[in-house]
């Protein structure tokens, strides 16, 4: 069922609105070194803020054990922030109590007040109902919106707790947007139906493929997670990882893909997991005693990349190698390239996929680029997420 967003909301000039952000951002000596998610919030933001919305955020950064710890404060994203808006953002010493009141209460029409790191409170990740109780009231919101899709598949005080106790709670445009394109993989596809997995592990993808294999019209699979099934075909993976524990389960998903499942047939393998070990491209039952396959061969990626060529609709998720060592990149790199030049619509999720084409530039010709890892994999696999349920169906 789609959600409302902040479109539905009617007149919101003078109102307090609660907005959960992704600030979740890499910090390189205190300084952000990649500020895609706070960009990504800014069309939510100026649409609010254009509206007379009064604005509080509030993220999470990072994992701080214990309670607040300065190399995890917000206060970097809020100075950026003010320069992408053009102007100031107040930045709260915490994302409850009364110096939050005194600021929430003080904004004018259009101002905004980032709060500090809720995970800096336990209560937070518990889900805590006194907290998120706590935190409407000290930011004096009667409304409720989820922006961060990032984190969605959480049920967090932030992102789930607080739509409990407000008036309204909607989704904003990231969030949207985000429901928008992953959906298309889930309901009624446009055909050909291609979907790219790879990444290490067969486990990490265990529901994805479930979900997915009634749905497409081709798996391609590479990375780590091809040799798990490669053994389970009876081939040969010398050194290559392999779940051992997980290939009486790669077995039946072969036989329920019934010919969808497509794997590599030939591999770029090495010596060793060093970016200068010696390396070559050989066919995937060969692999020289103690080698290991770290990326796709170009035959396979030359498949792959017509596949995804022909598709209507193309959803990557997990890198085809070791792409941060130069060796092992090619792989990754032919499908970045073919999701980049697809004439269908192209969707790429997953933190590494998302690395991979932003590292080669690309990311400007997908169509849509996740912000959330864990949380695509999660919808992808069909699960409700708590951070989107909370949200009220659209009318």
């Amino acid at each position: 069922m789609p959600k409302a967003t902040i479109r539905d909301l009617g007149d919101v000039r003078g109102a307090r609105v609660f907005v959960r952000v992704d600030y979740n951002v890499p910090l390189e000596g205190g300084a952000i070194s990649d500020d895609t998610r706070i960009r990504a919030s800014l069309p939510t933001l100026e649409h609010l803020r254009q509206a007379g919305a009064r604005l509080v955020l509030t993220s999470h950064l990072g994992r701080p054990k214990k309670g607040p710890d300065p190399q995890f404060s917000l206060k970097p994203a809020a100075a950026r922030l003010g320069e992408l808006l053009g102007r100031p953002v107040t930045m709260a010493p915490d994302c409850v109590g009364q110096a939050v009141s005194d600021l929430a209460g003080a904004l004018g029409d259009g101002d905004v007040l980032l709060l500090e790191n809720v995970r800096f409170h336990a209560e937070e990740e518990k889900n805590d109902p006194a907290f998120a109780k706590r935190m409407i009231a000290d930011s004096g919101a009667s409304i409720f919106v989820n922006d961060a899709f990032g984190s969605a598949h959480r049920a967090h005080a932030s992102t789930e707790g607080v739509a409990h106790h407000v008036a309204r709670s909607v989704a904003g445009l990231l969030m949207e947007k985000e429901l928008r394109y992953l959906g298309m993989a889930l309901e009624a596809p446009e055909r050909p139906f291609v979907t790219v997995l790879g990444g290490a592990k067969v486990s990490d993808k265990i529901e994805v493929i479930e979900s997915l294999l009634p749905r497409v019209d081709a798996l391609l699979v590479g990375g780590g997670m091809a040799y798990t099934f490669l053994r389970a075909r009876g081939i040969a993976t010398g050194k290559s990882l392999v779940e051992e524990d997980k290939i009486p389960l790669a077995k039946d998903l072969m036989q329920k893909a019934g010919g969808k499942l497509r794997l590599p047939v030939d591999h770029v393998v090495a010596a060793a997991f060093k970016e200068d070990a010696e390396h070559r491209t050989l066919p995937v039952e060969e692999v020289p005693d103690g080698w290991m396959g770290l990326d796709i061969g170009a035959r396979t990626a030359k498949a792959y990349a017509e596949e995804a060529g022909r598709a209507k609709l193309v959803l990557w998720n997990g890198p085809m190698g070791v792409f941060e060592m130069a060796p092992f990149a090619q792989g990754t790199l032919a499908m970045a390239k073919a999701l980049a030049d697809s004439p269908g619509v192209s969707i790429v999720g997953g933190g590494d996929s998302v690395a991979a084409v932003t590292q080669m530039g690309l990311a400007d010709r997908i169509d849509h680029v996740s912000t959330g890892g864990g949380a695509s994999l999660e919808f992808l696999s069909g699960e409700p997420l708590p951070g989107v349920a909370c949200l009220e169906d659209a009318k």
